[in-house]
């Protein structure tokens, strides 16, 4: 006679897995509801399939475990949940409910200890055990009555122990030797340094356990016995963090504890289901559930295209996405002789679009080198050139240069359209190569960004969002860690399949995108006339670079580290004692536990908070709080920038060459990274000096340009407040005409504190600031503060209007717009709790503002730059920082740029009032700026 099966649900595992395997689906009021629609399916999917007697679906509970009380640090690294996949918790667990699942949350325990506890009981009382995961950690839990099982993975895989064995190089009662070895970066738990999974099943195999590594530590040669002798008193922790506890008191959690009856599978909740349905837009299961309900069979629309079987499409059957691209046949070639890449280059020339990928042999865009092509030029079909490919089974391949030599005209003819992923990068890798492609038409990443910013923009979950997809990743061929392989010794076959099914993949999602953008005028305004010519701008934008004066940063830094030290002499006299100035829990025990300061708020772990904001509102009262957050910016600025600027020259140009991320910011903000060049203070003298840094060549002079007060013109324009609209068009002081309106004095007896105040209100309103805002800014009573904003609302009505349209605006959509027509998405202003409902409120009244500012510096780079090439001048943009741009300019081409530059940057758009530029000249960024 079987056993009964007991199926324990990692809900806490696959959130994240239905959340991104899912399209931006919305409800009716506009919340996101694409993990609720995958994890309803899911839990059908299992129920249909395990056919269990007993079930539970189980997730992490909020608020600290027993593990946070061993170390401090566990964790501490993990992201915050994404915004629209909280907001799905409560749907999910209502829901899980309503399909007849009991479910469990326990405060104090991780998901996986409640599991390994209901696992343990489940095997004593007679029950096969199935645990549904994705968490490689629960492994430790499977025996002749526990396995795995992850519907998630392609193809589904079920572990047993000869299954965990084979998957792991280790047996079950081995994985937690074998995760202590390796540590657990997710979760902030160290392993032995640089030892990965071949090393760790390697040694547990050799000496038995991780008993047996410690006792013969001693005999393991090399760096990897070094670090693991370093790491000798830290393993029983690591080992106590990564056991999961099967011995949970569960009593007061599950009903009738120890025993499972209250664990029995129920049947559904049919009318709180088909409740459910409506209040989150499932339309199909609700009409399936109404025809049931009535006694009638439901009318199914015809069914789309779904993802082949295998992929996670045959767990989302029942989800609605938006309409599929059909399932193509692939084709591949692999090009390894003459006959085969001039049948390919015939085709690529005559096609009308064509998808390219580069594989390199860096992520480094200024450094990276051609290791194979592919190319597609319809979905389905592609073809990949291997060039630099090694090894001992490596064929013999087309030689590099020649092949490029017959591509160049190709790439470099404007009139072929091209399409590509993060086009950037790859226009990076070819100018490597001396080639200078043109013709770039279009880029999914930057498609898919305009149409849902908000979302991720990676080719993998592009494919999968909307085509149903699953590519391979590059892990898949290279591996993970210090074990992963170049490119270049990965099996040719296994790359021609990766890449080509990158390109072709590439122009599927686009040939699904590319309509959606054109069915809204403004979106496609933005992808056509802004984000496609910058991602080809800052390409050269990054290879111009911006040449430093390392020698002046490692004064500077010689000088910062002498005052750091001063700082904590001062700090360890105030405190009584020396402590850790970089170590939170240290300065908690100082500031709370001996000096007895307030506690202003708590982190997630219950403990005091030592954030920069607690730190800054209690420096107003106490000195040591003060000196700590002096001491933590002087440290910063020194590990990130002084320190650090002159090991980023690049050696071949003597420059330093950040990125620009194009697709990150939802508001169209451009982000600079490696280094970061916008996040250097320019309101302190130490920030400054950082930029004196930065300097032009023998002959040249650092211009910056930036708009003066764009966000309140932009304010001015959309709100068309009669009194913002005149201050600016009469060219006033328009802090100082706001003083005017809100104290009723004439222009010219406007004080300066009084100017103070309306600026700061000007901008707090910008900001959605309140009351209670504006009062902490400007350190007067709440009252005052309202009666200030009240008198602004009165004499500026327009901007009030402006607000209150806004608002509800962005309730009715979901989004709000720029003036170019971007879309900002706030999916916390129909379903967040009240702070964060209250955030994203004031959101969408400075986000039409900021995603403007956003456009136009863009279109200003844009009209620059072209007026540059037809002027034939030397000048070059070498940085974009917020609404500036920075250039190195001949000194012959000074007055030139003085006078267009600002002309320029003034006319890329009409609005109600004038634009203005500003232009700053001197011989370092400081100087200028």
């Amino acid at each position: 006679m079987s056993k009964p099966i007991l199926l324990l649900v990692d809900g806490s595992s696959f959130l994240y897995r239905a959340f991104h395997a899912l399209p931006d689906l919305r409800g009716p009021e506009g919340q996101p509801t694409g993990a609720v629609h995958g994890f309803v399916a899911m839990m059908k999917k299992l129920r249909e399939d395990i056919g269990a007697e007993h079930a539970v679906c189980v997730f992490d509970a909020k608020g600290p475990t027993f593990r946070d009380e061993w170390y401090p640090e566990y964790k501490a690294h993990r992201p915050p949940m994404p915004d629209d996949l909280r907001l799905q918790i409560a749907p999910i667990h209502e829901v899980v409910k309503l399909l007849g699942w009991p479910l469990l949350e326990v405060p104090g325990i991780e998901a996986d200890d409640a599991i390994g506890t209901l696992a343990r009981i489940g095997a004593e009382s007679g029950h096969q055990v199935v645990v549904a995961t994705g968490d490689k950690d629960l492994a430790q839990l499977v025996n002749a009555d526990v396995s795995l099982i992850n519907t998630m993975a392609k193809p589904p895989e079920r572990l047993d122990v000869p299954g965990v064995l084979e998957k792991f190089g280790v047996p079950p009662d081995r994985i937690i030797d074998y995760l202590t070895l390796m540590g657990d970066t997710v979760d902030n738990v160290p392993g032995v340094e640089k030892v990965g999974p071949k090393t760790a099943a390697k040694w547990i195999a050799e000496y038995g356990s991780l008993d047996g590594v410690i006792a013969s530590s001693d005999k393991i040669k090399g760096v990897a016995g070094e670090n693991l002798r370093k790491a000798l008193d830290w393993l029983p922790m690591g080992r106590r963090l990564v056991t999961v506890k099967l011995d949970c008191d569960l009593a007061g959690h599950v009903p009738q504890w120890p025993t499972l009856e209250a664990l029995a599978l129920q049947a559904p909740d049919k009318p709180g289901l088909l409740d459910f349905f409506t209040r989150y837009g499932f339309r199909t299961l609700k009409r399936e559930l109404e025809a049931e309900l009535g006694g009638g069979a439901a009318e199914k629309p015809a069914p789309a295209a779904r993802p082949a079987a295998g992929t996670t499409g045959d767990l989302f059957a029942d989800v609605e996405p938006p309409a599929e691209a059909a399932q193509v046949e692939r084709r591949y070639d692999t090009v390894l002789d003459w006959a085969g890449f001039d049948a390919w280059l015939a085709r690529i020339q005559a096609a009308p679009l064509v998808a390219l990928d580069t594989e390199t042999d860096s992520l480094d865009p200024m450094a990276a080198r051609i290791v194979g092509l592919s190319f597609a030029d319809k979905p389905g079909e592609a073809c990949y050139i291997p060039l630099r490919h090694s090894g001992p089974d490596a064929p013999e391949q087309l030689p590099m240069d020649e092949v490029l030599a017959r591509l160049k005209p190709w790439l470099e003819d404007g009139s072929r359209p091209k399409l590509g992923q993060n086009v950037k990068y790859d226009l990076h890798v070819f100018a490597n190569h001396g080639i200078a492609v043109q013709g770039y038409a279009h880029d999914t990443m930057l498609e898919s960004y305009v149409l849902e910013a908000h979302k991720t923009h990676g080719l993998g979950a592009l494919a999968e969002r909307h085509l149903g997809r699953l590519g391979l990743s590059y892990e898949d061929l290279c591996g993970k860690g210090v074990h992963q392989i170049p490119f270049a010794q990965v099996d040719v076959a296994k790359a021609s399949e990766y890449s080509s099914e990158d390109s072709e993949m590439c122009l599927h999602v686009h040939e699904l995108l590319e309509p959606r953008l054109q069915a809204d005028a403004g979106l496609d305004f933005v992808y056509r006339q802004i984000e496609m010519p910058v991602s080809l701008l800052l390409a050269r934008i990054e290879r111009n670079g911006v040449l430093i004066d390392a020698a002046r940063l490692q004064a500077q830094s010689h000088e910062l580290a002498q005052r750091l030290v001063a700082l904590e002499q001062q700090a360890y006299e105030i405190a009584g004692q020396p402590f850790n100035m970089g170590s939170p829990k240290q300065i908690g025990e100082i500031l709370f536990n001996k000096l007895g300061l307030p506690v202003v708020k708590k982190t997630a772990t219950g403990a005091p908070s030592t954030d920069e904001e607690v730190l800054d509102k209690l420096a107003a009262d106490y000195p040591l709080p003060a000196k700590i957050l002096e001491y933590r910016g002087l440290a910063k600025l020194k590990s990130t920038y002084t320190d650090k600027l002159p090991q980023m020259v690049n050696a071949t140009t003597g420059r330093v060459h950040t990125s620009y991320s194009q697709a990150v910011a939802v508001t169209g903000r451009l982000s600079s990274n490696d280094p970061n060049l916008q996040n250097i203070p320019v309101r302190t003298a130490e920030g400054r000096r950082v930029r004196e840094a930065f300097v032009a060549p023998p002959g040249h002079v650092i211009v910056s340009a930036d708009y003066s007060q764009i966000e309140l013109r932009i304010m001015a324009h959309i709100s068309e407040d009669p009194g913002l609209l005149k201050a600016f068009q009469d060219g006033l002081d328009v802090h100082r005409a706001t003083a005017s309106e809100v104290f009723g004095v004439a222009v010219d007896e406007v004080t300066s504190e009084q100017r103070r105040y309306a600026k700061t209100i000007n901008f707090g309103l910008i900001y959605g600031m309140g009351a209670f805002g504006l009062a902490q800014s400007l350190g007067i009573e709440q009252k005052a503060a309202k009666d200030y904003i009240d008198r602004y609302f009165t004499r500026f009505a327009g901007v009030k209007t402006y607000m209150d349209v806004t608002r509800q605006s962005a309730k009715d959509l979901g989004y709000v717009k720029t003036y170019f027509g971007r879309r900002i998405y706030l999916p916390e202003i129909n379903g967040g709790n009240g702070p964060r409902k209250a955030g994203a409120e004031r959101q969408a009244i400075n986000a039409p503002m900021q995603g403007t500012a956003a456009d136009l510096i863009k279109l200003a780079m844009i009209a620059v730059q072209k007026a540059l090439d037809e002027a034939g001048k030397r000048s070059r943009i070498v940085m974009q920082v917020h609404d500036e741009l920075v250039f190195e300019v001949p000194e012959a081409e000074l007055d030139w740029i003085r006078t267009e530059v600002p002309r320029l940057m003034a006319g890329v758009a009409a609005l109600k009032v004038p634009l203005l530029a500003e232009v700053g000249v001197g011989a370092n960024w400081d100087e200028a700026h």
